[in-house]
């Protein structure tokens, strides 16, 4: 399984891109991948193909109508392991003894 995170940004739209985030995020959820949105971007959970697929989808909706797009993105594959959204963080929150706050 492979946890991709990721940012895509219109450079060509002000300063404010919420409705462009809104709009990955639409391609995000109908793809069935668990995902967390979060302040400076997203992280999806699925197989590679699945998550480049998204990301893929995104990048295409987003330049659709932006003439310049930026993306950063990352990804941990880790086999055999799945539920990493949660289990990485639970992991964390054990060794320092107390729930932390998740974006």
């Amino acid at each position: 399984m492979v946890l991709l995170e990721f940012s895509i940004v219109p450079l060509d739209k002000g300063q404010s891109v919420s409705q462009y985030v809104a709009r990955s995020l639409e391609i995000i959820d109908a793809s069935g991948l668990d995902y967390r949105l979060h302040a400076m971007g997203t992280i999806i959970e699925g197989e590679l193909a699945e998550v480049l697929d998204v990301l893929r989808r995104c990048v295409e909706a987003i330049s659709a109508d932006c003439d310049r797009v930026t993306f950063t993105a990352k990804m941990d594959y880790r086999k055999g392991y799945a539920g990493r959204l949660e289990s990485k963080v639970a992991s964390v929150e054990e060794k320092v003894g107390r729930k932390l706050k998740k974006g």
